[in-house]
């Protein structure tokens, strides 16, 4: 196997929360990079998939290297050590696929609330339901903002769903009257992770969402449109949890009228707005949902899925009450830092790491100004790695070869394991802007 860089055409999904024709960034990657894509105006364009997933398979374009449209799994799989390194093989147990599955994701209305399962128990979800559950693997995962972006993440603080409680009569009618006073009574402040007052917590958090997701349809359906109604003429009540709660209600029942999710997501989860270029991390068995906005993610390669709210699908209740781990706090926890990268080197005005704290993956982020023939260095890793290019436009290449290849907006590249590479910036209108997403044995 010669070639160690090499660009691959990556495969998309229209899934009816994704944004709609040309307005999708994922539309308009999928096509920048493979011309015979046409752009249906009419439909939407959810996620662009790059990686080994037989789910949407990314393929090689690369005429000269003989390997031209063949699925990089199928690539990977005749030569796993140079492509995934033997680090990588002994760690996570395969031969022909990333550990990891990168996207862009465009999202024009709220995905379903959902949760993930860890290893152990998706295994067991896929033993015994591999209709619902079609891979015995778990799936945490990371989001990085492109454009401006709001998701829900996480149970709020547990003094913020005692207010709610308090002062929502509709989601205390749901719970019931005596359990929201158990509920109010019993949380403790202040509390030490995993201690018996912080056990306590989560025990009567999941009582409360339990009850929640046990309530009957008609009666959700029900004390939604009242909690509708109560944002539309009484903003003010929702204003003593957040400025902003009334307006979310409203604008998700527009998409999904009088939902369950109207519950577990805005009254129980943070709502977490992040600016471009913020990133949060998802953990196995942690309740969330993407609201509006553009993203790069990344995670472990699965595609479980346990629903909870804003969807028509499939929701396992009793799997979902069970699973979570019921961690709660406030909307600052949810975000990632940005860590410096030592691997990185050169004129880039910006190359941060967003490292989770899961071995399939982390994503390194490296910006230029709108300025040519800058150049950033990158050392060689010990793993597989994936870059696109989301803005602008540039070059990359081996370190010290001659063979130039272009980067442009939507630009998708393999590199393989013990690769030196750099980019070059040209002068666009846009920053040349590229995300890369890697995996290392002892990342």
């Amino acid at each position: 196997m010669s070639d160690q860089l090499f660009r691959i055409n990556c495969g998309y999904q229209n899934y009816d929360w994704g944004k709609i024709g040309s307005s999708s960034a994922v539309a308009q990657f999928a096509s920048r990079s493979d011309p015979t894509t046409k752009i249906d105006e009419s439909k939407p364009y959810a996620e662009l998939w790059m990686g080994t997933h037989p789910s949407v398979p990314s393929k090689v374009v690369e005429p000269t290297s003989g390997n031209n449209g063949e699925i990089l799994r199928s690539l990977i799989s005749q030569h796993p050590k140079e492509l995934l390194h033997q680090s990588i093989i002994d760690k996570f147990g395969s031969d022909k696929e990333l550990p990891f599955l990168f996207k862009v994701l465009s999202i024009e209305k709220v995905l379903s609330i959902q949760a993930h399962p860890d290893k152990k128990l998706a295994a067991q979800l896929h033993a015994n339901d591999p209709k619902n559950y079609p891979d015995d693997n778990h799936k945490p995962e990371m989001a990085v903002a492109v454009t401006d972006f709001e998701g829900f993440c996480g149970f709020k603080p547990l003094e913020e769903i005692a207010l709610t409680l308090k002062v929502i009569p509709e989601l205390r009618e749901i719970v019931g009257e005596a359990l929201s006073e158990e509920f109010i009574g019993g949380i403790k402040s202040n509390v030490t992770k995993g201690d018996s007052d912080d056990v306590n917590n989560r025990k009567l958090l999941q009582k409360i969402f339990g009850a929640l997701m046990n309530t009957d349809e008609k009666t959700i359906a029900s004390k939604a449109a009242s909690l509708v109604d109560r944002a539309t003429t009484d903003a003010k009540v929702f204003d003593q949890i957040s400025p902003k709660l009334a307006n979310l209600i409203l604008r998700l029942n527009k998409q999904f009228p009088n939902d369950i999710g109207l519950f577990c997501g805005c009254l129980l989860l943070n709502h977490v707005p992040l600016k471009k270029g913020e990133a949060m991390f998802l953990q196995a068995k942690d309740p969330h949902a993407y609201i509006s906005g553009d993203i790069m993610e990344c995670m472990a390669a699965s595609d479980n899925v346990v629903r909870a709210g804003f969807t028509p699908k499939f929701k396992d209740v009793t799997n979902l009450v069970e699973m979570l781990t019921y961690d709660y706090g406030s909307v600052d926890t949810q975000k990632m830092p940005l860590l410096p990268f030592p691997k990185s080197n050169g004129d880039a005005s910006k190359s941060v790491l967003y490292n989770p704290p899961i071995a399939e993956f982390a994503v390194l982020q490296t910006i230029f100004d709108s300025v040519a023939d800058k150049k950033q260095y990158f050392d060689a890793f010990d793993g597989p790695s994936i870059v696109i290019a989301t803005n602008g436009e540039g070059t990359i290449q081996i370190k010290g070869s001659n063979d130039v290849k272009d980067l442009k907006t939507g630009y998708t590249y393999f590199v393989a394991p013990g690769t030196e590479i750099e980019l070059t910036s040209k002068s666009t209108d846009e920053p040349f802007t590229t995300y890369r997403a890697f995996v290392e044995a002892n990342i």
